[in-house]
């Protein structure tokens, strides 16, 4: 587990980064315990050992315009790794594609896609992604809302977890 390399100062300076990543180095320190300098060195090392991948803002889909937000389920004609690796590239470029995952099971590839309105979504789903070399189907369902959407991972359940473990 990855997490065991990591000590409980580093595992908090992560969840509060999670939780808010603006604070300033100040604040950060101060929420975990430390003085400033050793939490900015901790924070570029968990940067470098890639614990720490970057800093978003949050935005509202909605508010920007994209109403439709649509899970695609893509099969492919062949799963050789030539041709998965082609089409993650492919899902990469297409900016309506906001999350590619590859999965087991009768289904290779979920993509999460946003759209400003149907008609936009159905022009990408027909001139481009079912168009796509060794695509053999495409099935869509339509996010009629969404209940829960949580970036990141539970520290409490890793907190737990490396208690028993401990």
């Amino acid at each position: 587990m990855a997490a065991t390399r990591l000590d409980e100062i580093d595992r908090k300076i992560l969840a509060e980064l999670q939780a808010d990543g603006r604070m300033t180095n100040v604040e950060l320190a101060k929420r975990v315990g430390i003085s400033a300098p050793p939490c900015l060195r901790r924070v570029r090392t968990l940067e470098e050992a890639g614990f720490i991948r970057g800093y978003h803002a949050d935005v509202n889909p909605r508010e920007l315009g994209f109403e439709v937000a649509v899970f695609a389920m893509v099969r492919l004609h062949s799963q050789a790794e030539v041709d998965l690796s082609a089409f993650e590239a492919r899902c990469r470029s297409w900016p309506l594609v906001r999350e590619c995952h590859m999965l087991n099971g009768e289904i290779d590839f979920i993509l999460k896609c946003v759209s400003p309105d149907l008609s936009t979504f159905q022009s990408f789903l027909t001139g481009q992604l079912t168009a796509a070399d060794n695509v053999a189907s495409v099935k869509t369902s339509l996010v009629i809302r969404c209940a829960k959407d949580e970036p990141g991972v539970p520290f409490d359940v890793l907190e737990d977890r490396l208690k028993k473990l401990g």
